[in-house]
């Protein structure tokens, strides 16, 4: 047909290819065809005639933009597109566009280097296959970090970073002036000073902090927050600024507010708490009903809107709760102290003063600004004695806020909420942050009566701005609103319980859907499959956040619900309370996006946190089992995956995987809807529930991985 190239003569599918490229890398150029016959070197008529018919074809597809007889441009409106890069570590990449629009697949040639999270800008390329779509990144628009933690390897001439990301896949160097004083196996925070381009394929770094020696608990768990951009220090201004906060309370402010400094209150917390944002007080009152005051840490009268305290703790938006520490959302002198309901300490507190009969039917109810001092800090294990035994130090207050939060759980669960009790994965460490006991944490009464208490606050601080008389406009607040479940994912559970004998409702009214899941959480809890139909259950549900656009919260079944009880450790609870205490004093109503952009940033946070959280407890787990290999025990599969199967230990409830390749002399197929891997030749299944003997075989630290083995006993 024409010219050869290496050999070959240039076909459609060639021609389509370099002007593909040609356009794609010029994204904001004119290209008339002389200027494409001389770039591209097409020299004969044929091939000068292919490549016009080829241009007309792709501006058909949208792919090019005629601009005049004679010319084409990349059609930027349809085919450049910006949105957040995902590396993956088995190559499949992909970009999700801004507008939540359908992923696409990015091969590693194409990527331009971009790092996971990454802002990017992609140009879609012409479809070679009908039905797979891919995109070229062409412009990295935002680096999602610009720091990176990982190991030190210094040679002679030259230092490295070793990661742990897998997704990393160009060499960090880091000039020897530029290491701060590091060396091989400290644990690093490396600031990129240059990434990868035409020219230079590795990412040059410079030491910002040292952390420790790889291995070390402090080391490690400051690598966990640095890994997320989390801060694992306080800044020393914003402590200063704490310092100077007068904590005495005059009269005059005691006097604009209401005094419940005479009424039984008390706080009840975990042990080991030193941030006390809530207490309860309970006294009986003239006409024979229960006033309770659920009292809340007035964090806001402490810290202004825009100080420095509050700018740092706004970018935070929580406070972090790893294994072994609490990475606060406040300054100590502020959260453990000043605000801290401590006992025999007057505190100042924004309250939800409710009056309800001995069946929790609530009469009335205020919001105020008060002051109080709590008679008794109480852990939740001393509560629990009390109510198991009937007896204490004030029982008879004890014992009735726990019969009146009985009543409000009672209504609630009537009323279509979810019934979730998730146990929790706790470890007993020692000085050292060396895990010695694994063991879940089970919620019991007096934590129930707290947890109840504090929703109905929530709820009923929410209701008092969200609803309103028809025609009337509410006033914004942020709501942490909770959508219902994918539908496609609750076929899938119908379907997965219906193996085990279960039934379960996918249609119908709200409160039916949750009426059928309470019955099969009840009916499946203390079987072997219990913890497998609970964890498909969850991965129906919608993950819980923040906004002013009020959707309700689907697991509690409130119509309205916020965050008002916590301004210690979350920052949209001290944004509902500063709202309030405005609207309280009449303003109008405040800038709705102004708030949904806050409001997605503390969701942001939250989420960022509990993955961190999560690593954390991943590491402990990964420390715990390290001297235990070899040991076999009782497991059960509690995750599936195309490449392997997760198996959580029944005594320490410690999770880990066995590879595909670990399984066996067979092939494995991935049956993702039944959460299930079957071998083709031996049809042998393994299924999310399955019991299961293991052999503990790996314990990778770095990479926070547990590897196991079938044990052959």
């Amino acid at each position: 047909m024409g010219k050869k190239k290496g050999g070959k003569r240039l076909g459609k599918k060639q021609v389509s290819e370099l002007l593909q490229n040609l356009f794609q890398h010029n994204p904001n150029e004119t290209f008339s065809f002389k200027q494409i016959f001389k770039v591209l070197k097409l020299d004969t008529h044929p091939l000068k005639m292919l490549a016009i018919d080829v241009m007309e074809e792709m501006a058909w597809d949208d792919f090019l933009l005629k601009v005049s007889d004679n010319s084409y441009k990349l059609n930027l409106k349809t085919q450049v597109q910006e949105g957040i890069f995902h590396r993956k570590a088995n190559g499949r990449n992909s970009f999700v566009p801004d507008d939540g629009g359908t992923p696409v697949f990015v091969a590693e040639r194409n990527s331009m280097s971009a790092m996971d999270g990454d802002h990017v800008k992609v140009s879609l390329m012409a479809r070679r296959d009908k039905h797979i779509k891919e995109a070229m990144v062409i412009e990295i628009v935002k680096r999602a970090h610009d720091t990176i933690v990982g190991k030190l390897r210094v040679e002679k001439d030259i230092a490295f970073l070793v990661t742990a990301d897998s997704t990393i896949v160009h060499d960090i160097i880091i000039p020897k002036r530029k290491l701060k004083g590091g060396k091989t196996d400290d644990k690093a925070v490396v600031k990129i000073i240059q990434w990868p381009d035409q020219d230079h394929k590795n990412i040059i770094g410079q030491v910002i902090d040292i952390l420790g020696k790889t291995g070390e608990n402090n080391a490690e768990m400051h690598a966990i927050l640095a890994q997320y951009n989390l801060p694992y220090k306080y800044p020393k201004n914003v402590e200063e600024a704490a310092e100077k906060i007068d904590a005495a309370i005059t009269p005059e402010e005691i006097a604009r507010r209401e005094d419940f400094r005479d009424v039984f209150t008390c706080t009840i917390d975990p042990k080991d708490a030193k941030d006390f944002d809530d207490a309860l007080s309970i006294r009986k009152t003239d006409k024979g009903l229960w006033e309770v005051g659920v009292h809340i840490a007035d964090v806001s009268h402490y810290v202004k809107e825009g100080s420095t305290i509050d700018k740092e703790a706004y970018a935070r938006a929580t406070s972090i709760y790893l294994v072994d520490r609490t990475i606060p959302m406040l300054p100590e002198r502020l959260c453990n102290f000043i605000c801290s309901l401590r006992p025999d300490e007057e505190k100042l507190c924004y309250s939800v003063i409710f009056k309800m009969d001995d069946e929790a039917n609530i009469k009335d109810w205020h919001l105020a600004h008060t002051v109080i001092k709590s008679d008794r800090r109480y852990a939740y294990e001393e509560v629990q004695q009390i109510i198991e035994e009937g007896k204490g130090e004030n029982a008879e207050f004890l014992l009735k806020l726990d019969a009146l939060a009985k009543k409000l759980r009672e209504a609630r669960f009537k009323n279509g909420s979810v019934k979730f009790d998730r146990e929790e994965l706790h470890f007993d460490i020692d000085e050292t942050g060396k895990p010695i006991r694994a063991y879940f944490k089970v919620s019991k009464d007096a934590n129930k009566l707290i947890e109840e208490f504090m929703l109905l606050a929530n709820k009923t601080v929410a209701e008092s701005i969200g609803r309103v008389k028809k025609g009337v406009k509410a006033k914004t607040l942020p709501y942490r609103i909770h959508d219902q479940p994918d539908p496609q994912k609750l076929e899938n559970l119908r379907e997965f319980v219906a193996k085990f004998g279960y039934k379960v409702k996918t249609a119908g009214t709200k409160g039916a859907i949750t009426k059928s899941l309470n019955a099969l959480m009840s009916q499946a809890e203390g079987t072997r499959e219990q913890n497998a139909i609970e964890t498909v259950a969850l991965r129906a549900m919608m993950k819980a956040k923040y906004s002013v656009h009020n959707i309700g919260h689907y697991g509690l079944a409130f119509d309205y619900y916020t965050h008002f009880t916590s301004p210690i450790r979350r920052y949209p609870d001290m944004m509902v309370h500063r709202l309030l205490t405005k609207y309280q004093d009449g303003a109008r109503s405040a800038n709705k996006d102004k708030y949904e952009e806050f409001c997605e940033h503390c969701s942001d946070m939250e989420q960022i946190s509990m993955n961190a959280e999560r690593d954390s407890i991943k590491y402990k787990m990964v420390e715990f089992m390290a001297d235990k290999i070899g040991n076999t025990y009782d497991a059960h599969i509690s995750g599936i995956q195309s490449y392997g199967i997760y198996a959580q230990i029944d005594e320490t409830h410690c999770e880990g995987m066995i590879p595909i390749r670990d399984l066996g002399n067979d092939y494995y197929d991935f049956d993702e809807k039944n959460y299930m891997i079957v071998g083709r030749r031996h049809h042998t299944k393994y299924q999310l529930g399955d019991p299961i003997r293991i052999q503990v075989a790996r314990a990778n630290l770095e990479r926070k991985q547990l590897d196991f083995t079938l044990a052959d006993d």
